[in-house]
């Protein structure tokens, strides 16, 4: 039996989210292009920011691409999965590359707030973006060791709530029955999706094409 709850978080708070991502990113570019930029602080320390992002890119894109084809291939998924073996393996690849997003994401945090330059330029959406990636990267892998397989239940439950919502029909009752920690991560990523247009993570629409053709853009540092 759905909640309103649950009405509220999985059939309601999805579409607010993809609507704010849509109307607020397209607003910005048309507004101030300029600031669809990851701001990159590398100029200001390079050591550091080499260690947290290498492991943080590469953790979190391919947690996504497991995401991803979990949801395009659910039955390739389920078939692979069906032997053990495979199975395994596919569960370890994904919690050693979500372990590998946890740790960039730290030494990411670390290094903004303990280096002085760095906390002049970060921004309350700065830290407000750190704690929820913090929560859905924890919340995954918490997930990962306390309810495992997720790989196959993603693609037999999620899978179709998510394709639920693409044809406007959401049908919440695939997930009502899941524990509290899976919800939390998915309305956690929803929360995600509607404040991403609010942050420096706007540029990662616009990599790499539109670097080719727009106007230079000019960075001036100031402050002591």
């Amino acid at each position: 039996m759905s909640s309103y709850f649950d009405i509220l978080m999985f059939a309601a708070l999805p579409y607010v989210a993809v609507f704010t991502l849509l109307l607020v990113s397209i607003q910005r570019y048309r507004s101030q292009s300029f600031t669809f930029s990851s701001l990159s602080t590398q100029l200001l320390e390079n050591k550091r920011h080499f260690w947290a992002m290498v492991p943080f890119h590469y953790g979190i894109l391919a947690v996504f691409a497991g995401h991803l084809l979990a949801f395009l291939m659910p039955r390739a998924i389920l078939s692979w999965n069906s032997a053990p073996m495979r199975l395994y393996l596919l569960e370890v690849t994904g919690l050693a590359c979500a372990v590998l997003t946890l740790v960039g994401l730290i030494a990411m945090i670390v290094r903004r707030f303990t280096n002085s330059k760095l906390r002049v330029v970060s921004t309350p959406a700065d830290v407000i973006l750190y704690a929820l990636l913090v929560f859905q990267v924890v919340t995954g892998i918490a997930i990962a060791v306390i309810h495992p397989w997720g790989s196959s239940w993603f693609a037999a439950s999620l899978t179709p709530y998510l394709r639920s919502l693409f044809i406007f029909n959401p049908d919440i009752s695939y997930i009502v029955g899941m524990p509290m920690l899976i919800k939390l991560h998915i309305i956690n990523a929803f929360l995600v999706v509607g404040f991403f247009p609010f942050t420096r993570l706007v540029h990662i629409l616009v990599i790499p094409n539109p670097y080719l053709w727009r106007k230079p853009q000019v960075v001036r540092w100031y402050g002591e």
